[in-house]
């Protein structure tokens, strides 16, 4: 006798997008377990979501989560930006943001299921991107900020700022949002990619008749432009470019930074 039933198989395809045979197939060749029915088929080619996850998602959501002391980043991805926007996929986002929050970011995988159901629902590629988990310790503060876009995140920044207030927190945040920094501070910065650039930097001003002599400082201030370009705190406020974000922090200090940005 069967250790499954008509149900069982329609669930099972509902999950995976399989068809009738092959569910009722691999449940029987799973003695009725369902995840390792879905396993099966994944295994044998025969689940829609497997093959889904060759098709590229550079789409997708972000959602963020501040509660008290702790912030949560969490990047869904998907294939189509009309996906994206959909009110259920900005909800599973925003749940597993709040699940991270709650018990951080190994607790993602609890939802597995729950994001593959996602993927056969909405016919695409569905996955958890980014994880970032935020918290403020004794004499620091948190904030966020999200740049919304057709109803879903798609610009999130997570800040955590020692010996500062939750505005100045807030405010670097929304420094960062816009300037989208690779970097917090010079020192994160590789040798190697300052070598690069500073050589590049001394060809390009040879090349364009400057005195041999200028040389050195000519290189060091474009090098300070391409900091800029790069490290936070060498970035301009987004309330007051004639002020670095250094010099808005005074003597408090970023101790943790996150930043995740959908789409190019």
């Amino acid at each position: 006798m069967a250790n499954f039933t008509a149900k069982d198989v329609q669930r099972l395809r509902q999950e995976t997008g399989a068809g009738m045979m092959d569910a009722k197939h691999a449940l029987e060749e799973s003695d009725g377990d369902m995840e390792a029915a879905a396993q099966w088929l994944r295994e044998h080619g025969l689940s829609q979501i497997a093959k889904r996850e060759d098709r590229d998602a550079s789409q997708g959501a972000v959602a963020v989560v501040k509660d008290n002391d702790v912030a949560a980043l969490v990047e869904l991805r998907c294939e189509t930006d009309f996906v994206a926007k959909s009110a259920e996929f900005v909800a599973v986002a925003d749940d597993l943001a709040a699940l991270v929050a709650a018990k951080g970011e190994d607790a993602i995988a609890e939802r597995k299921d729950e994001v593959e159901r996602l993927a056969t629902t909405l016919k695409e590629n569905i996955s958890v991107g980014r994880v970032f988990r935020l918290e403020a310790k004794d004499g620091e503060v948190v904030d966020t900020y999200q740049h919304q876009q057709s109803g879903r995140g798609v610009n999130a920044v997570a800040v955590v700022v020692k010996g500062g207030s939750p505005e100045l927190a807030h405010e670097v945040a929304l420094t960062a949002a816009f300037s989208r920094p690779t970097y917090v501070r010079r020192e994160e910065v590789p040798e190697s990619e300052i070598a690069a650039e500073r050589q590049t930097l001394e060809a390009l001003s040879r090349n364009e008749g400057k005195p041999e002599a200028a040389l050195p400082k000519i290189v060091e201030g474009r090098l300070n432009g391409w900091f800029k370009e790069r490290v936070l705190l060498d970035q301009p406020s987004a309330h007051d470019d004639k002020q670095t974000v250094a010099a808005m922090l005074g003597s408090a200090d970023i101790v943790a930074f996150a930043q995740v940005v959908i789409g190019p």
